[in-house]
């Protein structure tokens, strides 16, 4: 499961390529669909009120995934601020990141070009590390970015 569509693009997440990748795991029979939270539903209320209790809990480092997804939740879009942690860029809040995207775990470990890379790490900076590592071994020869045509 994966939720938040769109808020990686400051780390260099292609949304185009994600799309693209999520069509080949569709052609695959690993994309088993998507949904999203319904902004009056139990679970959103519950979501928001654990984002709000984790806001409170590190109000010096907020996290801005789960801000995104929470004003997102609330119908909320553009570029809405809930921390000065993004202060000086632009945000896209939209409705695709209230959604959720399911896909078979083995189907995307069968098209994972780095997964046994990641086998001995334990910490998040050593994934980083490793994914890192591989984005800069590809930089010529992987797809290119593109924009999101519409």
């Amino acid at each position: 499961m994966c939720v938040g569509f769109g808020v990686d693009a400051y780390h260099g997440v292609n949304h185009s390529l994600v799309l693209e990748n999520l069509a080949a795991l569709d052609a695959a029979g690993a994309y088993l669909g998507a949904f999203s939270i319904p902004r009056d539903s139990r679970e959103a209320a519950l979501y928001l009120d654990a984002v709000e209790y984790a806001h409170a809990a590190t109000r010096d480092r907020p996290s801005i995934v789960n801000g995104s997804i929470a004003a997102a939740v609330r119908g909320q879009f553009g570029n809405v601020r809930f921390t000065s942690r993004t202060d000086g860029g632009e945000l896209f809040i939209n409705p695709l990141m209230a959604m959720y995207f399911a896909v078979d775990l083995d189907g995307l470990a069968r098209r994972s070009l780095y997964l046994e890379r990641l086998e001995g790490t334990r910490l998040m900076r050593q994934i980083s590390s490793v994914i890192e590592d591989f984005r800069d071994e590809v930089a010529g020869r992987a797809r290119l970015p593109r924009q999101y045509p519409h």
